[in-house]
């Protein structure tokens, strides 16, 4: 999914971009560790988007509450299976617009608003924490703060 007003550096999304049609799991587990991050920065980047486009309450540290987790990576894909113009379904769209507002339910526990910039570093030491492994092209010193 993406809205296409992100910003930030993208040096590493050219590898990423030869699975772009790759359905990915709506769950990280039972991925290899490289596939873990990316599947991670995706969803990062999802969420960004998703934050932006329907105003979203995403909450810092969102990425360590398997529940967020697992509603964030449903909505980006249900938002971009329409994007993609893989569903035409005007009442499905729909419901998921609807389905926005208890989604804010899910997104509600955190003290502070998740900060793409402020975050980005804790998100990454998750990661690393979770077994996940950084792609060899992706420098950590690249802060994507979509």
């Amino acid at each position: 999914m993406s809205d296409g007003d992100s910003t930030g550096d993208d040096a590493c999304e050219p590898e990423w971009f030869e699975d772009e049609g790759r359905r990915w799991p709506l769950d990280w587990r039972g991925l290899y560790p490289r596939e873990r991050w990316i599947w991670f920065e995706r969803l990062w980047t999802d969420v960004c988007g998703l934050r932006s486009r329907y105003r979203l309450g995403v909450r810092a540290r969102w990425w360590e509450d398997s529940i967020q987790l697992e509603a964030l990576a449903a909505t980006a894909a249900w938002v971009a299976r329409y994007d993609s113009g893989e569903w035409d379904d005007p009442p499905g769209k729909l419901t998921m617009l609807y389905e926005l507002e208890r989604l804010q339910a899910l997104l509600r526990d955190g003290s502070e608003p998740f900060d793409a910039r402020r975050d980005r570093a804790a998100f990454e030491r998750h990661l690393l924490e979770l077994g996940c492994q950084r792609p060899p092209d992706c420098s950590p010193e690249v802060s994507r703060d979509r």
